[in-house]
């Protein structure tokens, strides 16, 4: 009877190596950095704002109790942090997972940005403060730059799977 050892790795698998990272692919993620950047000013100065909340919800709901307004105003700002905070979470998700090469990481991208462009057409809809406008217009402005950037023809072979050297 013979006696063949368990089967070991001398090293660790290493994950195959991408070429250099395109200049487009550099860029999309600068802007997928401003765009989480843009995402913290905005929720910076939503909670600067808080004040504003309850004379819109008075003024929108003047029947409501105190403390019927006041629950809408903590709902308010506790929702905006929740958002705010995915948000600029999901930002530095898809900048991480574009620079690793993920093709993951453009499609879910490129899925936000059209929300993202449905939301904001929303907005135009409704009534709303002209700086939360502008930064929601700069936020999609990001979003289109990182997506012409991910899906031009140079991003494309970085974003192809790589075959193990």
């Amino acid at each position: 009877m013979s006696y063949e050892p368990y089967p070991t790795a001398a090293q660790p698998a290493q994950p195959p190596q991408r070429g250099e990272t395109p200049g487009t692919v550099r860029n999309a993620v600068k802007f997928i950095y401003a765009g989480a950047a843009l995402s913290a000013i905005e929720m910076i100065i939503g909670l600067a704002t808080i004040g504003s909340i309850k004379s819109a919800i008075e003024k929108a709901y003047p029947k409501d109790t105190p403390s019927q307004v006041h629950s809408l105003e903590v709902s308010s700002i506790v929702l905006a942090v929740i958002v705010g905070l995915i948000s600029i979470g999901l930002w530095v998700w898809m900048a991480k997972a574009c620079e690793g090469g993920h093709s993951y990481g453009r499609i879910v991208g490129t899925v936000l940005f059209a929300l993202n462009t449905i939301f904001l057409l929303l907005d135009f809809a409704r009534p709303h403060a002209s700086l939360g406008l502008v930064l929601n217009i700069l936020v999609w402005l990001a979003g289109l730059g990182a997506v012409i950037f991910l899906w031009n023809r140079e991003s494309t072979p970085y974003f192809k799977p790589q075959s193990p050297s």
